[in-house]
Order: structure tokens, then sequence, then C-alpha cells
């Protein structure tokens, strides 16, 4: 199969950025502007790249979403079943992604026009930089191995938490802005553990994803575009790959709570776009 460098490059940046709380659309948006890629062009291959970390999700929480979905299934069927944690869960995670589209959608065409300028990634990845500053506020305290136990032992989610993080997630399609940092501070402002904050960001992506990809396919097959750039086989298998391990990696960060590096990243990346776009330097 063809290969191309600077779709390769986009796979990697998509896969290394996509979980790690620096924002996949900032650098993505950068790179496409920095490489003259006409944004239109390409959107069959954004959404390949996102399907691709996707399934990456899909595979590291392949068995609490395989509990979910039978649990949360077999409440249609049993009185019993509405008990469970499984159950309210599964509403939480549908409850927060109606408000992620309700505010999302709206705001497509305004972040497509977004995505072109360099000024305004900036300043999106200054807003993840500053959120980055403030999680370790809330990330401290209890044991963090007690707090991964959560879900196991039957705590169910606080609903300001769950519309909190729902909201954040909707605003978070702004380029720069970090989905999965953005949806984890919520959460811990918002009073869930590390673990379960952790949890439900990624949790709560799986349906924003598949959403977003079923309604950008419909648009481009209806359009007649559904081509893709050369090399996207070896795009979309770096961004699977990287991503699988960058979710690994992000798991360990946050329980950890090592937050202050990727923030100061943000804001350097943020501040160094910002001076590009008013041709400062």
């Amino acid at each position: 199969m063809a290969f191309d460098l600077h779709t390769f490059i986009l796979g990697i940046v998509q896969g290394l950025c996509e979980f790690l709380p620096i924002s996949s659309s900032g650098h993505l948006a950068l790179l496409q502007n920095f490489f003259g890629f006409n944004q239109d062009g390409l959107l069959a291959f954004d959404i390949l790249l996102h399907c691709a970390t996707m399934l990456a999700i899909l595979i590291f929480f392949r068995r609490e979403i395989g509990r979910l979905l039978v649990g949360w299934t077999s409440g249609w069927f049993s009185r019993s079943a509405r008990q469970a944690l499984e159950w309210k869960y599964g509403w939480s995670i549908l409850l927060a992604s109606a408000l992620t589209a309700a505010i999302g959608l709206p705001l497509k065409k305004t972040v497509e026009k977004m995505m072109s300028s360099s000024l305004a990634v900036g300043c999106g990845l200054l807003v993840t930089a500053a959120l980055l500053a403030i999680v370790p506020l809330w990330a401290g305290g209890e044991n963090t191995e007690k707090r991964d136990l959560r879900l196991r032992e039957g705590v169910s989610l606080p609903l300001k938490a769950v519309i909190a993080v729902g909201i954040v997630q909707g605003l978070a399609v702004f380029p720069g802005i970090s989905r999965s940092g953005s949806t984890i501070a919520a959460g811990l402002i918002m009073g869930l553990a590390v673990g379960e904050a952790f949890r439900f960001s990624f949790l709560i992506s799986v349906p924003a994803v598949l959403g977003a990809t079923l309604l950008e396919a419909i648009k481009l097959y209806r359009d007649g575009d559904m081509s893709l750039p050369g090399g996207w086989f070896w795009a979309a298998a770096a961004a699977f790959v990287l991503g699988w391990i960058a979710l690994k990696l992000m798991h360990r960060l946050v329980l950890s709570g090592r937050w202050a590096y990727f923030g100061l990243y943000c804001l350097l990346l943020g501040s160094a776009a910002i001076l590009a776009a008013l041709e400062i330097f």
C-alpha cells in the first residue's frame, strides 16, 4: 500500500494526542494548516483517524463496556436489574451524550471555521493549559487505587457530575481544548474520584465519536466525497497503535496526578501558535 509521510505524521499525532490532555484537534489543525491541506478534503480522513483511536478505547475498556451493555440491556427486561449500577451508569452515559450533542452540534460550522485559524487554536490550547493547572486542586486526597475500584464497588455517579461532564464535552469541540483533559477536570471539580473521572470521560467519548462519525459519513456519502489521501492505511494503523499506548499512559498519569507537564506544553504551544498567527515572530 502507498505510504505518504504527511498523512502518516497526522496519524501519529492523532494517536498520541487524542487521549493525552493536549488536544488532538488542535494539533491536527495546526499541522494541516502547516502542510497546506484543504480542510474539506480531509474530512473523510479525519473521520477515519477518529475511528482508529475509538477502536483503541473499545479494546482498552472492553470489559467495562461489555458489562455495561449487558447490565443496561437487562434493565429493560428485569425490574431487579434496574437496581444495578450498570443500569444507572448506562443512563448517565446517555444523558451526558445528549447534552454533548445539544451543545456541540449547533457549534459545528463555527468550529469548522476555527480549525483553519492558528490564533483560535492557540487560544484553545491556553484554555486547556489553564484547566490542567487547576486540576491538581481536586485530584489529591484518598488512595488512587481505591478510587479506581469504585465502579466495581457499586458507587453511582452524582447527577451534577454527569451534567457538568456532558456540557464540557460539548464545549470541547473547539480546536485546542482537550476533550479528555477538560472532561476529567470537570468530573474532579464535581466530586468524582480520579478513577471515576477517567473512566467516565472515555466511556462517554464513544457515543460522541460514533454519533459525529455517523453524521459526517452520511454527509460525505450524499456529497459523493469519500476520497482518502494517499497513505491513509498506515496513518490509521499508527493512530490505533499509538492511541492504545497513549491511553494506557494517560491512565497511569491521571491516577498519579501528573498534569503539570501537559499544562506547560499546552501553554508553550498555544503561545507559539498565537504569536505565529499575529506574525510576531
